[in-house]
C-alpha cells in the first residue's frame, strides 16, 4: 500500500471510528478464511463492520476518537468490530461465535470512550436485545394509563353501587 493509500485510510477509518458508538478488539488468530467470513456476515447482520488493521494504521487512525482507550489492547493480531447504533448486538455476536469458535478471543471494548474489559463485554452481551428493553418500557408505560382506568371505573362503580343503595332504601320507605 503506498503512503497516500494508507494516509486515505487511515483519515476514513477515523471517520468512521468518530461516528461509532461502540468498538470492540478480538484476535482472530487461528481463524481460518471460512470462519473469517462467517464471523463477518453474522456482524453485518447486526449492522457491524469489522475491519482488519494493521495496529499501527489503527493507533493512528484511533487518535482523537473515543477509540483511543484501546491503544494499549492494540497488540498482536487484531480486528476491530465497529458498531454504529447498537452496542450490545456486537458483543452478543462476538461472545456467540467466541462460543463456537474457540480461536476467536475477545480483548476488550469501549463504549462512548469507556473502557471495558472482556468480562464487561460477556456481562453486556447478557443484556436483552434494545428490542426486548424497548418492548419493556412500552409496557411499563402503558400499564399506567390502564391502572388509572381501572381506578378511576372502580370509583364510578361504587358511586353507582351506593346510588343504587339509596335508591332501594327509599323504594322500600315508601
Amino acid at each position: 500500500m503506498k503512503k497516500s493509500e494508507k494516509e486515505q485510510f487511515v483519515a476514513d477509518l477515523n471517520e468512521r471510528l468518530k461516528e461509532a458508538k461502540g468498538t470492540f478488539l478480538v484476535d482472530y488468530q487461528g481463524l481460518n478464511v471460512e470462519n473469517m467470513n462467517r464471523l463477518r456476515g453474522e456482524l453485518r447482520k447486526a449492522e457491524i463492520e469489522l475491519r482488519v488493521v494493521k495496529n499501527r494504521l489503527m493507533k493512528i487512525a484511533s487518535r482523537d476518537t473515543e477509540t483511543e482507550v484501546l491503544e494499549e489492547a492494540m497488540i498482536g493480531p487484531s480486528a476491530l468490530a465497529i458498531s454504529y447504533d447498537d452496542v450490545v448486538a456486537p458483543a452478543k455476536t462476538l461472545v456467540e461465535f467466541g462460543k463456537d469458535f474457540q480461536q476467536l478471543k475477545i480483548k476488550c471494548g469501549q463504549i462512548s470512550g469507556k473502557f471495558i474489559d472482556e468480562n464487561g463485554i460477556k456481562r453486556l452481551a447478557a443484556l436483552p436485545s434494545r428490542e426486548a428493553l424497548l418492548a419493556q418500557v412500552l409496557s411499563a408505560m402503558q400499564g399506567v394509563p390502564a391502572g388509572f382506568v381501572r381506578v378511576l371505573s372502580g370509583a364510578i362503580s361504587q358511586l353507582l353501587n351506593v346510588l343504587q343503595a339509596i335508591e332501594r332504601q327509599k323504594a322500600e320507605q315508601n
